[in-house]
């Protein structure tokens, strides 16, 4: 079994800086399992990169989630963060036009837990933008649409980070936005476990590991 080389978090912003001046846009992905703390990590990393004069936009594949009321009316509720309920194909074309488009600024949305719901239209990677750091679940799923991402993107790199500290976050998570803790205990064992499993079955296809703890 190959073993996966490992960055932290200083050599990561170091690769990033060097596959930035490599090429017009370098686009890396960030994945792990749910709670793994892809999001900080990659907001991280883009304030580091913009710190050192490198134009860095992070574009979260959370976005598109289908809409609530779409999964409300497919019975889906229970399953949101599955495969299944995301535009996967919508996402695979945005990172498309993120790596071809140099004249136009492309804009992506986000997922605005307060509503549950994606925003379109929430983030601008100009033509300026030198790096897109885009971080989510699925980018190294050898299903389709997903396994067209990893032509798309320069690295996908995945945040290995112990279970337990990965429950705690998903539990804290959900309490904030109003679960109660059996709700919220339920929601990380059950759908969010089973999500992690899919996801931690490609974890030998990434480029790096990115050690954040």
């Amino acid at each position: 079994m190959t073993t996966l080389r490992e960055l932290n978090p200083d050599q990561a912003v170091r690769a990033l800086t060097n596959l930035a001046e490599g090429t017009d846009r370098a686009i890396v992905g960030i994945t792990g399992a749910p709670g793994a703390g892809k999001s900080t990590v990659a907001k991280t990393l883009a304030r580091r990169c913009i710190a050192r004069g490198i134009p860095t936009v992070v574009v979260p594949m959370d976005g598109f989630h289908l809409a609530q009321a779409v999964l409300d009316a497919r019975g889906w509720a229970g399953e949101k963060g599955a495969p299944h309920t995301f535009d996967g194909s919508g996402y695979v074309a945005l990172v498309e036009r993120i790596r071809r488009e140099r004249r136009w600024s492309v804009w992506a949305p986000t997922f605005e837990r307060t509503l549950e719901d994606p925003v379109a239209g929430s983030i601008e990677v100009t033509a300026q933008t030198r790096l897109v750091i885009t971080e989510g679940n699925y980018l190294l799923s050898p299903e389709e649409p997903w396994s067209d991402l990893p032509g798309l993107l320069d690295e996908v790199w995945y945040v290995d980070t112990p279970d337990q500290l990965r429950l705690d976050r998903l539990i804290a998570r959900r309490r904030r936005y109003g679960a109660s803790m059996q709700e919220a205990t339920d929601l990380a064992l059950g759908p969010d476990e089973r999500n992690a499993e899919l996801v931690r079955a490609a974890r030998c296809r990434a480029d790096a590991l990115l050690q954040v703890g």
